[in-house]
C-alpha cells in the first residue's frame, strides 16, 4: 500500500492549452526535450522538414502544421512521473479538449506576447474554472515584439477573472530580449538564442541591484527594475490553497523556440502542480491510494498505427495499481478485458507498459469493446461521470463517391465517430448517415482520413439539419414507453449516434421548440455525459 501512495506522490498529469498558434506544440516539444525524454526537438511548421513535433503524428497535422488530435506523452524529471496531455488548439476540435480537460490534475496555459487573451483561450479557461483546475501560466514569445508584460498581466486577471503572481519578469522584448529575472530566487537568466537540442550552461546575475546587470542591459533593465517594484507592492503572494481552486495563477515568461524559460515550467509543474486526487463517480468517490485498480476511457483514437487497424483507449487510472494482464470490467457491458499489450506513450510511438498507478495515461488496443466515457474497474460496478458530449454546431449529409466502397465508408466513420472525432448519426429511417460537427475543419478531417486510412472517397454535402438534440424520458413521465411513442411519432427525423443514443435531428431552433411544446414529458439534451444519461436502444 505505501508503494501505491509514494507512486501516486510522483505523478503530475497536466494539459497543454492556449489559442491556435500560441506555442503550444513547441512548448511541449521543448518539455520532452528538457526532460530528456527527446534528444532534437522536431518542427512543427517547416512542412518540409524531415521532422515534425512528435506530438503531431497524422499525416494532415504535418500537411498543415497543425495539431488536429490531442496526444499524449510520458517522461520523467526530478524523480516525478509527468503525464503531458498536447491538446488541439483549434476550436473545431474543442470537444476533444474537453475531454482531455477532465483526464489531468492541472493545466498550462501558452499565452502569446504579442496577441494576449485570445477567444479559445478562454473558452478553455471556463471549462477549467469549472473543475477548478490549477492553471500555470506561460507567457511565450517574448523574443519577438509584444505588449507590454504589465498589460498582459493586466488582460489576464481582467478576462480571465484570476489573480496572477508573477514568478518570472522579462528584461525587454523582442531584439532587445535580455532574459527573464526570477522574483523567487533573486537572479537573472541571461538571454540566447536556443537550437533544437537542450544543454549549455545558462548565465547568471544575482539580485535586482546588480551594477554589471544595469552598465550591460541599460534602459530595458531599468524598466524591468521599475516595473518589478511596481508588482512587488501590487501583487499578490502566492497562495498555494488559492491556485490549487483555480483562483490564482503562477505566471512565467520567456521563449519556447529558443528554449528559454522552459526548464523553470518544468521545475513548476513539479513544485506546483498536484498529484492525483479523488475522482467522483456516481457511487461513491474513489482515492487514488486505494488499492484496486479503477480507470476512465477519455479518448479513443483510431489507426495510430494504419498498417494495423489498430484503436486504442486511452484510460486514465483512477486509482490502485494496474499490472499487465490483469483482469479488468468495463463496467458498462459487464465484459471480461486481460489486456496484455498495454502500452505507455511518447505520442504515437508507444512502449510496452507493465505497470501504472494513479494520475498515469495508458492505452489499451481494442476493436470497439470500449467507448470513451467506459469505466474499468477490478470488478466493483463504479461509474465515472463529467466526460463530455455536446450537440454538433454543424450538420452535414455525407456519401460516397464509389458505391462499391459503402462498407469501407461505413467501417470508417463507425471508427471516426467512436472516436470522438465526429459525430456520426445514423437515421432510424432512411440510409444517408449524417455527421455532426463543432467546426468546417472536422470535416475537412474526417474526409482526409478517410481517405488516407480507409481508401474511401466521401462526399459530404449539405443536409437539410441544422439542429440536435439527445432525447431520454425519466421513469416518472411514463420512460421507456413514452420514449417509444416519442420516436415512432417523429421516426423521419429520429437517428442513433455512435452509442445507440436516440437523437432528433431538425431544421431550425424553431422547429425544435414546437416539438418540445408537443412533448412535455420528453427531456431534449444539448449535452450529454456518457454516464449522465442512460439510453436504451431496445424501446
Amino acid at each position: 500500500m505505501s508503494d501505491i501512495v509514494s507512486e501516486v506522490r510522483r505523478r503530475r498529469t497536466f494539459a497543454i492549452i492556449s489559442h491556435p498558434d500560441a506555442g503550444k506544440t513547441t512548448l511541449t516539444e521543448k518539455l520532452l526535450l528538457f526532460s530528456g525524454a527527446i534528444n532534437i526537438a522536431g518542427s512543427v511548421k517547416a512542412r518540409k522538414a524531415a521532422r515534425h513535433a512528435t506530438s503531431d503524428w497524422m499525416e494532415i497535422e504535418k500537411q498543415r502544421g497543425i495539431s488536429v488530435a490531442s496526444s499524449v506523452m510520458q517522461m520523467e524529471y526530478r524523480d516525478c512521473v509527468i503525464n503531458l496531455l498536447d491538446t488541439p488548439g483549434h476550436q473545431d476540435f474543442s470537444e476533444d479538449t474537453y475531454r482531455v480537460l477532465t483526464a489531468v490534475d492541472a493545466a498550462l496555459m501558452v499565452i502569446d506576447a504579442a496577441n494576449g487573451v485570445e477567444p479559445q483561450t478562454r473558452r478553455l479557461l471556463q471549462v477549467c474554472r469549472a473543475r477548478n483546475t490549477p492553471i500555470i501560466t506561460f507567457v511565450n514569445k517574448m523574443d519577438r515584439e509584444v505588449q507590454s508584460p504589465l498589460d498582459v498581466m493586466d488582460e489576464i486577471e481582467r478576462e480571465l477573472g484570476m489573480t496572477v503572481v508573477p514568478f518570472t519578469w522579462p528584461v525587454g522584448m523582442g531584439k532587445l530580449f535580455h532574459g527573464v529575472f526570477d522574483r523567487r530566487t533573486d537572479q537573472m537568466r541571461v538571454y540566447a538564442a536556443g537550437e533544437d537540442r537542450a544543454g549549455g550552461d545558462e548565465e547568471v546575475l544575482a539580485g535586482l541591484d546588480n551594477q554589471t546587470s544595469a552598465e550591460r542591459f541599460g534602459v530595458e533593465w531599468s524598466q524591468a527594475k521599475d516595473e518589478l517594484e511596481l508588482v512587488e507592492g501590487a501583487s499578490q503572494a502566492f497562495d498555494e490553497q488559492a491556485f490549487l481552486a483555480g483562483k490564482q495563477t503562477p505566471m512565467l515568461f520567456g521563449s519556447a523556440i529558443n528554449n528559454f524559460g522552459v526548464r523553470e515550467v518544468l521545475d513548476a509543474l513539479v513544485d506546483l502542480a498536484p498529484p492525483p486526487g479523488p475522482k467522483p463517480a456516481i457511487q461513491r468517490v474513489v482515492e487514488p491510494t486505494e488499492p484496486k485498480f479503477s480507470g476512465v476511457v477519455f479518448k479513443i483514437q483510431a489507426n495510430m498505427d494504419p498498417a494495423h487497424r489498430d484503436r486504442i483507449a486511452f484510460v486514465r487510472v483512477a486509482s490502485g495499481h494496474f499490472t499487465r494482464g490483469m483482469k479488468l470490467k468495463v463496467v458498462r457491458s459487464g465484459k471480461e478485458l486481460r489486456p496484455n499489450t498495454v502500452v505507455s506513450f511518447l505520442s504515437q510511438r508507444r512502449e510496452l507498459l507493465d505497470e501504472a498507478y494513479a494520475g498515469d495515461i495508458i492505452g489499451i488496443p481494442n476493436h470497439g469493446v470500449l467507448q470513451l466515457g467506459d469505466t474499468l474497474t477490478e470488478g466493483e460496478a463504479l461509474q465515472f461521470t463529467g466526460l463530455p458530449f455536446f450537440a454538433p454546431e454543424i450538420i452535414r449529409s455525407v456519401e460516397v463517391a464509389d458505391p462499391l466502397r459503402g462498407k469501407q465508408l461505413k467501417a470508417g466513420l463507425t471508427q471516426l465517430g467512436e472516436e470522438g472525432a465526429i459525430q456520426v448519426f445514423r437515421p432510424m429511417a432512411g440510409s444517408i448517415l449524417m455527421l455532426g460537427a463543432v467546426g468546417q475543419l472536422q470535416f475537412e478531417v474526417v474526409q482526409h482520413r478517410l481517405e488516407a486510412e480507409y481508401g474511401v472517397k466521401a462526399r459530404i454535402t449539405h443536409s437539410p439539419y441544422q439542429v440536435a438534440r439527445w432525447v431520454t424520458c425519466p421513469p416518472e413521465n411514463g420512460g421507456e414507453v413514452e420514449l417509444k411513442r416519442f420516436i415512432d411519432a417523429n421516426i423521419h427525423r429520429m437517428a442513433w449516434d455512435a452509442v445507440d443514443a436516440p437523437t432528433i435531428l431538425v431544421d431550425h431552433g424553431a422547429t425544435l421548440r414546437a416539438v418540445e411544446a408537443n412533448w412535455p414529458k420528453i427531456q431534449f439534451h444539448a449535452m450529454r455525459e456518457h454516464a449522465g444519461l442512460v439510453f436504451h436502444k431496445a424501446v
